[in-house]
């Protein structure tokens, strides 16, 4: 029942970052405009994404546009779309898995069911670590334009939404990883056969067994 109830929150936990995972690829608030210095027009905003760019106005206005080239993007966003779009793609496969590898599903047996959903674990970690990375780059390059001096206001940006959103899935797909590799094989309640060592069966002896062989029965035997 416990191994059951881990499995359940593993994959609940690796399939919330799965859909993080797709929203933060989706959405265009990587990058947005910082209002600072004598960048003060706040009545719209610029939003900069993995595949286009957006200004909000304040009139509830948004006006978007798709990247002409992708080589004329800068190569934390470059690096950001292929590994995301991997992240997607290994992240629809870790729940496939995990759905399979799940106690409640007749698919396999007990020990390929164990394999399947430690398999998944490791694909839900691996998921994790691929999302942490293009968002941790993308955050540490608007840092670091951010204190340049030699940069104008206008051209600074602050962190986005979609940042925020893809550090708590990259979390939620590590501990639906680990809670899966965990779950994959609790002691005691394998589902494997149980083998028992049959009965020792006694056979009754008689006078006949017990007479050493060779012997001649006495006169009394016969009585």
């Amino acid at each position: 029942m416990a191994s059951a109830a881990l499995q359940l929150v593993g994959l609940l936990l690796g399939g919330a970052g799965a859909l993080g995972t797709v929203a933060v690829t989706i959405m265009p608030q990587w990058k947005v405009s910082a209002f600072i210095g004598s960048n003060i027009v706040v009545f719209e905003s610029l939003w900069e994404g993995l595949w286009m760019s957006c200004r909000s106005h304040t009139n509830l206005r948004l006006q978007c546009k798709v990247y002409d080239s992708l080589l004329a993007l800068p190569a934390d966003l470059q690096a950001a779309r292929g590994l995301m779009c991997a992240a997607c793609a290994l992240a629809a496969l870790a729940s496939l898995a995990a759905t399979l590898g799940m106690r409640c599903t007749r698919c396999a047996g007990a020990e390929a069911k164990g394999a399947t959903l430690l398999a998944a674990g490791v694909l839900f970690m691996v998921v994790g670590v691929a999302v942490l990375a293009p968002v941790s780059w993308v955050a540490a390059s608007i840092i670091r334009d951010f204190y340049d001096p030699t940069l104008d206001d206008g051209r600074k940006r602050e962190l986005g939404e979609a940042l925020y959103l893809g550090w708590v899935s990259a979390l939620l797909l590590v501990s639906g990883g680990a809670v899966l590799s965990c779950a994959s094989y609790v002691p005691g309640e394998s589902g494997g056969p149980r083998y028992h060592l049959p009965a020792r069966r006694v056979a009754p002896r008689s006078w006949r067994s017990e007479r050493r062989p060779g012997s001649v029965p006495s006169r009394s035997q016969y009585v």
